[in-house]
């Protein structure tokens, strides 16, 4: 069995269209979505369309948190609710073998720049064993609880959990592609993301508090104002 964990807030414009796209994988998985105190119509849309609704302190890492330990599966995949599998995705998580790993990224947009971006981010990943949350980061239970689980942290808990993923073993790179809005990158511009993911990114390795971070990255702003 793999549990499909959701974190949602607010997400009643895209939970819908999300949550059907898993309903022929529901002999196969428990699909648990998780709330962060939607004040829209996310709860009562997904109801019907899930085997579990938790409602949970908000925040990404706290909700994912919540939603795994209340998984039955010895798989668990972490989905945003703007992001789709491959039509073939839990064969594969089977297939590999492997405790944790990803799914390359396809980034949804009429931009043609988000390609490239895409691209660079299979590579990146690959090349550092690192992945966000985007690309879909899957992990047996075991294996969750054996490092933790997300820290607690306002920002770059999927960087975090890859970090400690690692230590213990090489994660499995999935060739093929999930499909992820890229509404964030053509409201803020696709260069100014680039940079500011950059920069997020550096600064959170050098050690900037991820509250701080977390205020930038939803600003679309390099520093404090």
């Amino acid at each position: 069995m793999i549990s499909i964990i959701i974190p949602t807030f607010n997400e009643g414009n895209n939970i819908q269209t999300c949550l059907l796209a898993l309903q022929s994988t529901r002999n196969q998985t428990e699909i648990i979505l998780v709330d962060g105190g939607s004040f829209d119509d996310t709860i009562e849309i997904s109801k019907p369309l899930v085997d579990k609704i938790i409602v949970s302190m908000q925040g990404r890492a706290k909700q994912m948190n919540a939603g795994a330990r209340q998984a039955t599966g010895d798989i668990m995949v972490f989905l945003h609710a703007d992001t789709f599998l491959p039509e073939n995705a839990l064969a594969l998580i089977n297939q590999t073998g492997q405790d944790w790993g990803w799914f390359d990224i396809q980034l949804k947009s009429s931009l043609v720049m988000l390609k490239v971006v895409s691209t660079f981010m299979n590579w990146r990943s690959r090349l550092t064993g690192i992945a966000t949350g985007d690309q879909v980061i899957f992990v047996s239970k075991k294996m969750f609880d054996l490092v933790g689980g997300y820290s607690d942290m306002a920002l770059m808990e999927d960087i975090d959990l890859c970090i400690k993923l690692k230590k213990i073993h090489s994660p499995s790179c999935l060739n093929a592609e999930v499909v992820s809005s890229g509404r964030r990158w053509e409201q803020f511009g696709v260069f100014k993301t680039i940079l500011l993911m950059w920069s997020i990114r550096l600064r959170y390795f050098f050690g900037e508090n991820p509250d701080v971070l977390s205020e930038l990255y939803s600003r679309g702003l390099f520093w404090k104002q």
